[in-house]
């Protein structure tokens, strides 16, 4: 009998079968879920090399530690959950340097979306540049909270899931961090006006949350650094 194309197996077979040995199985997981992890790394650090560095453990951390995966969460969570990690622990790093993630003018031009690079308005492009820019200042567990429930779109529920927190934490972080930005935030509200603020959607707070991007179910342009990974540890 002809093996099951590998694209047509679940997530959780595949990491099955990489743990039996096949070859390519982890590298189709990869494939499937590089994009939103490459997003989801990029928009917490804000600089190419450090996301595709923290991808990079992530994946291999991934690779070795698969034979442990349980099933209690869905493998895209897990790997979220470890790339996630691999990010904060970056921020903090970084932190003790005393340096902010996000401090190049340069870099925020990286973080937009590629249509919001290309043809958005200047004064749209400087709103969220300074938009991210205030998001570099949150402590690194809030910026993460952020990133996934305000900048991703992900559900309060799966972000707590990929944090390893309970959901009321996740709001609470949120919360937090909202209003630590909301300060930062009131002369881009009077100087954006109605027409030129960002949209926000869903569960967002139009007053503190931080810029919408692409939504968990929709691919962020892929990087070529993307592909060698991001950090983390199981």
């Amino acid at each position: 009998m002809a093996a099951e194309p590998s694209g047509e197996l679940s997530d959780s077979d595949l990491l099955a079968r990489h743990v039996a040995g096949e070859p390519d199985a982890f590298g189709e997981l990869v494939r499937r879920h590089r994009d939103r992890l490459w997003a989801v790394a990029l928009r917490t650090l804000g600089d190419r090399e450090e996301a595709a560095d923290a991808v990079q453990d992530a994946l291999i951390s991934a690779f070795r530690a698969a034979h442990t995966f349980r099933g209690q969460s869905a493998v895209t969570t897990w790997l979220h959950r470890i790339t996630v990690n691999a990010c904060l622990d970056r921020i903090r790093k970084a932190s003790s340097r005393k340096t902010a993630p996000v401090d190049d003018p340069e870099r925020f031009d990286q973080l937009l979306e590629p249509h919001e690079s290309a043809e958005a308005p200047a004064e749209r492009q400087d709103l969220h540049r300074e938009l991210l820019a205030a998001l570099a200042t949150l402590p690194a567990e809030q910026r993460a909270a952020l990133v996934l429930v305000d900048m991703q779109g992900y559900p309060v529920a799966e972000a707590a899931r990929i944090l390893d927190v309970p959901v009321g934490t996740v709001k609470s972080r949120c919360a937090r961090g909202r209003a630590r930005l909301a300060p930062q935030l009131t002369h881009l509200r009077s100087e954006s006006g109605n027409s030129k603020a960002p949209r926000t959607e869903g569960n967002r707070t139009p007053r503190a949350s931080v810029p919408p991007a692409a939504g968990p179910r929709d691919a962020e342009t892929s990087d070529p650094a993307a592909a060698k990974g991001g950090g983390g540890r199981a």
